[in-house]
Order: C-alpha cells, then sequence, then structure tokens
C-alpha cells in the first residue's frame, strides 16, 4: 500500500490534499455562522456598512484552520524536502538555520510552521477584534508582533531591492531590513482590510491575486521553491470554500478576522518574490495586488487633501463610489473582480516583456488608472486634472470657455489691483479740500 502511494504523481497528490482542503472549509463554514453568533463576532450595521442586520463575521477562522490542518497534518507527508533558499547565506538579524554551516535542505513542516504560528496571532487579534472591538493601537500591535515573528523565523524578508529597469541593487542591513519587512506586512494587510466592505468582495481579490501570485512563483521566479507555489494554492483552496457562503447574499463575513489573515498571508508570500533582485519581481506583487494597494493609497491622498487624518473613515473607497454611480452591489463587486483580473493579467505580460516594453506597459497602467480613478470620483469631487487636460485639448468650446474665463479672471484681478493702487489718490485731495475749507 505505502509502495502504491509513492507511485502516485505529486501533482495527483497534491490536487487531492486540495480538494481536501476545499472540503473542509465548505463543511465548517455553516458551523462558524453559529459559533459566530454565540461568541458575539457579529458585525452589526451602521452607517458605513451595507448590512441591514447583525451578520456573523468570524468566517476568516475557518479559512485558517483548513489552511493550517492541510500544511501542518497532511502536506509535510507528501512534500519532499527542499533546498534551503539562500543555502550558505544566513539570514540577517538571526533565525533558524543561522550559524556557519546552515542546512542544506528544509521540509516543508520547518518552512510552514512560522507563517502558520504568524498566521494564527493575526487570526487571535482579529478575532478578538469581531468581538470586543478592540482599539487601532491593540490591533496594530498585534499585526507587528505577527510580522517580526515572520522576519525572525523565516526567509520572507524585505532584505533587498532592485531598482526597476537598470538601476542598482540595495543591499540592507538587518535593522532596515526588519523596518522594511514589518511595513510592507501591515501595509498589505491593512489593504485587503481596507476593501472587506462588499459581500465576496476581498475573498474574491484574494483569490485572484493569490492564483496569479502562485503561478508566478511556479513558473517565473529566478530561484523557484515549490513550497511556495503549494502554499499559496493551498489558501486558495482554503478561501474558495468559503467563498459560496460569503459571495452576495452573504451568510457570513471575513471579519477582520479573515481580512487581516488573507492580507497577512499575501503580504508574506509575496515577500518571496521581493527576495529576487529582478525588476519583474519588485513590480509584479505591486501589480498583482493593485486593487487594494490603489485603494488604500488614493484613500491617503484624499484625506491629506481633505486635511483629515490618513486614518479617519469614509465612504468613497472604490467599492463606495461604484455603488455611488448606480451599481449594485453584485454589479460593483463584478467590476471590481475585473480590474483585479486586469492587474493581474498584466503583471504575467510584464515576465514576457522586454525592459522598453515593460516601461511601457508600467506608463500606459498607471495613466489608465488614474484616468479610472478620475472618472469614478474617488479622489473627491473636481480632482481631475488629467480628464480636465484631456478635454482642454480635445474640446474645443471647452477650450475657449477656459481660456476666456482665465481671461476674464485675469482682467477682473488687474481691475481690483489698479482700483487698490488707485484708492489712496483719489482720498488725498478731498482731504486737502477739507482742511481749506476749515482754515
Amino acid at each position: 500500500m505505502v509502495d502504491t502511494l509513492k507511485e502516485i504523481p505529486f501533482a495527483l497528490k497534491f490536487l487531492v490534499v486540495a480538494i481536501m482542503t476545499f472540503g473542509i472549509s465548505v463543511i465548517l463554514t455553516p458551523v462558524m455562522t453559529f459559533v459566530s453568533k454565540i461568541i458575539g463576532a457579529v458585525d452589526k450595521p451602521n452607517e458605513r456598512r451595507v448590512n441591514k442586520k447583525p451578520m456573523p463575521s468570524a468566517g476568516g477562522v475557518v479559512i485558517f484552520i483548513a489552511f493550517a490542518i492541510a500544511t501542518l497534518l497532511i502536506l509535510p507527508h507528501i512534500v519532499h524536502n527542499q533546498p534551503l533558499l539562500h543555502a550558505g547565506q544566513p539570514p540577517a538579524g538571526g533565525g533558524p538555520g543561522t550559524g556557519p554551516h546552515p542546512p542544506q535542505v528544509q521540509s516543508y513542516f520547518d518552512y510552514i510552521w512560522p507563517f502558520v504560528a504568524g498566521g494564527a496571532i493575526v487570526v487571535c487579534t482579529g478575532l478578538i477584534d469581531d468581538i470586543k472591538e478592540i482599539s487601532p493601537k491593540m490591533k496594530l500591535l498585534g499585526l507587528i508582533v505577527a510580522a517580526s515573528f515572520i522576519w525572525f523565523f523565516t526567509n520572507a524578508r524585505f532584505d533587498n531591492l532592485k531598482i526597476p529597469f537598470g538601476g542598482p541593487l540595495l543591499i540592507f542591513p538587518a535593522w532596515l531590513s526588519f523596518i522594511f519587512t514589518v511595513f510592507w506586512i501591515l501595509a498589505i494587510t491593512n489593504a485587503i482590510n481596507l476593501i472587506d466592505g462588499l459581500d465576496g468582495l476581498a475573498s474574491g481579490v484574494s483569490i485572484i491575486s493569490l492564483t496569479t501570485m502562485g503561478v508566478v512563483s511556479y513558473f517565473f521566479l529566478p530561484s523557484p521553491n515549490v513550497f511556495l507555489p503549494i502554499t499559496i494554492f493551498i489558501v486558495v483552496a482554503a478561501i474558495m470554500g468559503f467563498f459560496p457562503y460569503n459571495y452576495h447574499p452573504a451568510i457570513i463575513y471575513l471579519g477582520d478576522t479573515g481580512a487581516l489573515f488573507l492580507g497577512f498571508i499575501i503580504a508574506v508570500t509575496s515577500l518571496q518574490g521581493l527576495k529576487n533582485a529582478t525588476a519583474v519581481a519588485v513590480l509584479t506583487p505591486l501589480l498583482i495586488l493593485g486593487v487594494p494597494i490603489t485603494d488604500t493609497v488614493v484613500a491617503m491622498i484624499r484625506r491629506k487633501l481633505n486635511r483629515q487624518s490618513i486614518a479617519t473613515a469614509d465612504k468613497r473607497h472604490l467599492h463606495h463610489r461604484l455603488m455611488a454611480l448606480g451599481f449594485t452591489h453584485r454589479g460593483a463587486v463584478l467590476v471590481i473582480y475585473g480590474i483585479a483580473f486586469i492587474f493581474a493579467f498584466i503583471s504575467l505580460l510584464l515576465q514576457f516583456s522586454s525592459r522598453i516594453g515593460g516601461i511601457l506597459l508600467i506608463v500606459a497602467c498607471i495613466f489608465g488608472l488614474e484616468i479610472f480613478i478620475e472618472l469614478v470620483g474617488i479622489l473627491g469631487e473636481n480632482r481631475q486634472p488629467v480628464l480636465k487636460a484631456l478635454k482642454f485639448v480635445g474640446n474645443s468650446s471647452y477650450r475657449e470657455t477656459v481660456i476666456h474665463g482665465q481671461k476674464a479672471k485675469d482682467d477682473v484681478d488687474s481691475q481690483e489691483s489698479r482700483e487698490e493702487i488707485d484708492e489712496p489718490t483719489q482720498e488725498f485731495p478731498v482731504t486737502r479740500l477739507r482742511r481749506r475749507d476749515k482754515k
């Protein structure tokens, strides 16, 4: 029997594990809807939420449990040891494998347990927040602890950066690598959490992003390691088992438990791509995560322009604006899925592009993204510099209006300036006449 199992191709065995992970998630999700209500992890309606009734909001626990069972209990028995990433170079700042003679191979269990442990810290933080709504500082502290754990116990670190398209390779010292790694994990985790505003939105975007990341990591990374794509696709299988219950109309939400965990695991796995010193490796995770990153960056810019704190909540995120423009709940979600697919497709095209082609592709992507942002109005009312410039070039009547309007404004300003200059000279002779009359 054992010999028969050994003869089964690894791809088939992994497919079975992925199906089992999917099944665990499918079975546990309905159970979690009742557990969430019992423990008080319920999302109550308010002015910023779209749900009209209290909803169970600890669905992320199911995704984490399915992921942990598959990676800790099943996969170590079928995955062979792999060469240690960057063997012969002790990771900066300590951690497993440091010393004069680091191991040359690594088991999947040794590779994955720090990711599961870090994810457990994030899930506990999110679950407490779903139940008691802890302060943002306490939530941030939990994420920092998890990110620090990853830096100390894995090779998923932001320890070098190749400036894209011919720039130098920057090697960071340990302390700077730690800061950049923690910042990256916090930024991506909170970006995924911010887009979790509609049924199935964060889970669907995560499936698209992770699937693309898995394809890139398996086929295009300069230093391939089968552990990374295996881990990514197991997460995808766990999300897909939960997804039917989360898609509109949802019966359970991810909650902070799930949104933070998905953001965390996406951030950690994307760091594996950042470790490779190529321009494509640097830009690929940013493109794959284009939807959450764009929404977060634009929100920060918008709040600064409005002279608000960047932590201030508002209703001008992408999904809010799409619904304000008349899209249905499901329609807004499908539009954002489409945008995520476009980003994923561009990231795949980048793998085949030349340097010049890659530059043009990125420029076109940024230009198209800016047009979309201005059309939807995510930045705010009347903040459309590119659209106004294009309209000025392509619409003669608008151009004449702008030119004449500016000219009229200049004339008014000039007239006001002359009146301010002339005003004192008009008062002087009057004063002199009055003094003469007095005499």
